[in-house]
């Protein structure tokens, strides 16, 4: 049997200083005082016609020559803002009512190493959740049912590599851990982690709402050159005995990167 690897790290929310920097899963984040804007974070240049959105808000723009943008959208919590650009690697962010003070977000380059497995926004669960789930004033898409499969194709590696599944952003996880540290409010009932798994393994338990969250495959499941398979299945709520009742969450932005 495969280790299972639980992905446990702190969920904050976004507070930024002006003109301060913050570097999340190679990421790199500045806030500044007047505008929003795009850029590459190699260079430091503005990226045009980069698709910014909210689809908790159904807000969707288009950066400006210069990449800049304005997120004229009223937040009610925390949020995810996705960035999609061809050429360079997907973004997400979860962000709150500091969401309204202007942003500079660095996205890096894509590689032919990167996978893109989904860029879309999908929910998983049973579309029943209480409004004090977490985030659950952002669900605005439909359950596509408790699980979510979807296939993609490994090339060759060379020695010592390492396949990585990036979870872009991922919301309304109501575990015990997302409980504790305020990210859900529901009080009379928790749900167990949704589970990450692959080729028919599971690898992975997420127990908090979060960004950036990395998550090792590891090479003995690996199939080379070969069509591999992730599943996401949604927790359950721990303490309804009589049905099945499954904690709703939302999740974009999946890639694969070869490291």
């Amino acid at each position: 049997m495969f280790r299972v690897f639980i992905i446990i790290c702190l969920f904050f929310a976004l507070t930024l200083s002006a003109n301060a920097t913050v570097k999340e899963g190679g990421i790199e984040k500045r806030e500044i005082m007047n505008y929003n804007q795009i850029i590459d974070a190699n260079t430091g240049e503005g990226i045009p016609q980069a698709k910014v959105t909210v689809p908790a808000l159904k807000f969707v723009t288009i950066t400006d020559d210069e990449g800049k943008f304005n997120l004229n959208a009223k937040l009610r919590g925390p949020a995810i803002l996705s960035v999609q650009k061809d050429g360079y690697k997907p973004f997400s962010l979860t962000i709150d009512e500091t969401g309204r003070k202007p942003l500079i977000i660095g996205i890096e380059k894509s590689s032919l190493k990167d996978i893109i497995v989904e860029s879309s926004l999908i929910h998983l669960g049973d579309d029943s959740y209480s409004e004090n789930s977490a985030n659950a004033a952002d669900f605005t898409t439909k359950s596509v049912g408790a699980n979510y499969t979807k296939d993609f194709n490994i090339p060759t590696l060379q020695t010592g590599q390492n396949v990585i599944l990036m979870i872009g952003s991922i919301i309304g996880i109501d575990t015990m851990t997302a409980r504790s540290i305020g990210q859900s409010h529901v009080r009379t009932a928790y749900a167990s982690p949704p589970e990450i798994w692959c080729n028919g393994n599971k690898i992975c338990e997420l127990n908090i709402n979060g960004d950036n969250q990395q998550i090792k495959i590891p090479s003995g499941i690996i199939k080379q050159n070969r069509q591999n398979s992730i599943t996401i299945r949604a927790g359950k709520n721990l303490m309804q005995t009589e049905y099945i009742d499954y904690d709703d969450i939302e999740f974009t932005n999946l890639s694969i990167e070869i490291q």
